[in-house]
């Protein structure tokens, strides 16, 4: 396993009713290189989905999953950038998932990534969507690292033994 695998998020539930979804990865790759794959759209379809941004503040973050349930339904997320530092601070508010916030800061010849998703998380789906970002990122991993992932079918690349895990973690 890659540390990026092994890396588990975790899940705070605030007395406001949200909940705040933590993930810090180490990633092998300079600061510039994540900041792209974080930022533009050419990267992001490696790794999370087919997105428009106009990166400013106040800019739009629209990200559109490329996989779909089982009745073929997918996510769209519509979003705009409430804080922008470039090469440091990425962070957009969407009407699904919530802020999501990355921060990026060099870590020797690599990354320090802190990602955090707080938003409304209904029970059913507090493992699913912990699996999911986990997979996300593990995704970022491997395409930086050279390789591909089939977003389609992100499933198969290994999201069932995620969940699994977060399940009997998270009962």
């Amino acid at each position: 396993m890659t540390e990026e695998t092994t890396a588990d998020g975790t899940l705070e539930s605030r007395d406001d009713g949200t909940s705040v979804i933590r993930f810090e990865r180490r990633i092998g790759h300079p600061v510039e290189r994540v900041w792209a794959a974080l930022t533009e759209p050419a990267e992001m379809i490696g790794w999370w989905g087919d997105a428009d941004v106009d990166l400013r503040e106040g800019g739009r973050f629209d990200v559109r999953w490329l996989n779909t349930d089982e009745d073929g339904n997918g996510a769209h997320m519509h979003g705009t950038i409430t804080r922008l530092d470039p090469g440091r601070l990425l962070e957009v508010r969407g009407d699904i998932h919530g802020v999501l916030r990355f921060e990026l800061e060099p870590d020797g010849e690599g990354t320090r990534l802190r990602f955090t998703s707080t938003l409304e998380l209904p029970d059913e789906f507090r493992t699913k969507v912990l699996a999911g970002w986990h997979t996300h990122l593990d995704a970022l991993a491997k395409v930086l690292g050279g390789g591909s992932v089939d977003l389609e079918n992100i499933v198969e690349e290994g999201w069932e033994e995620v969940h699994a895990a977060y399940v009997a973690r998270e009962g």
